[in-house]
């Protein structure tokens, strides 16, 4: 018989647990209490692991900002908008993922300062992320655009990037964020962060575009 799995570690369950209820609920509607419930295990077992909400809180963000800061690098390599495409899906992905610090983002921003401090880190990382891209797209010949025009073209994809499940969320409360909704809302998210680049793209890669996106732009 092949040797049992060690059981897994107490804190790392957790996080998971945590970061699947605050995706599910939103991080005010869930309480230390549902946490323990649903781990089965005593307030005081969690509270040894984890003292306060916002450590749970901080450490799943933690987890974010090392997975983000990782998947950025790869804007560096990005010259065709098929690379883009698959980049800002790659990103998108790992926002869902963490959906539920978007989804209550400045609730989050206002109650913790580690976060507020953090996530100023996290849209200047994502700047210098989309400004390394359109470099690749111009140098690619995928697009042309002047320093002007890319700079606020910039700041708005990072806008969407950022509020892209909030729009999603007020667009369909009761929906919009669950896990069979996941895969529409990425692509219209990558979509629509990508269509601000439309006006700057030569025919060849507009018309590129418009393939990848495919369903995502009707829906």
């Amino acid at each position: 018989m092949p040797p049992k799995k060690p059981p897994r570690r107490t804190a790392e369950r957790i996080l998971e647990v945590t970061l699947d209820l605050f995706n599910r609920f939103g991080e005010p509607n869930v309480s230390t209490t549902l946490i323990s419930a649903e781990l089965n295990i005593s307030p005081g077992n969690l509270y040894y692991h984890y003292p306060a909400k916002d450590e749970l809180i901080n450490s799943l963000f933690g987890r974010y900002e090392r997975a983000l800061d990782e998947l950025l690098q790869a804007a560096d390599g990005v010259s065709n908008v098929e690379d883009a495409w698959l980049f800002f899906h790659m990103l998108f992905e790992l926002i869902w993922q963490y959906r539920f610090l978007y989804r209550d983002l400045n609730d989050l921003l206002s109650k913790n300062r580690k976060l507020e401090t953090h996530f100023q880190f996290v849209l200047k990382n994502k700047a210098r992320a989309v400004h390394s891209l359109i470099d690749g797209l111009a140098r690619g010949h995928a697009m042309q655009i002047d320093a002007e025009s890319a700079a606020p073209a910039a700041e708005a994809m990072v806008v969407v990037l950022t509020y892209w499940l909030s729009y999603e969320y007020v667009r369909d409360p009761r929906h919009a964020l669950e896990p069979e909704n996941a895969a529409a809302s990425m692509g219209r998210g990558a979509f629509h962060v990508l269509s601000l680049l439309q006006p700057y793209l030569d025919p060849d890669s507009k018309a590129h575009l418009r393939r990848l996106a495919g369903s995502y732009t009707t829906t």
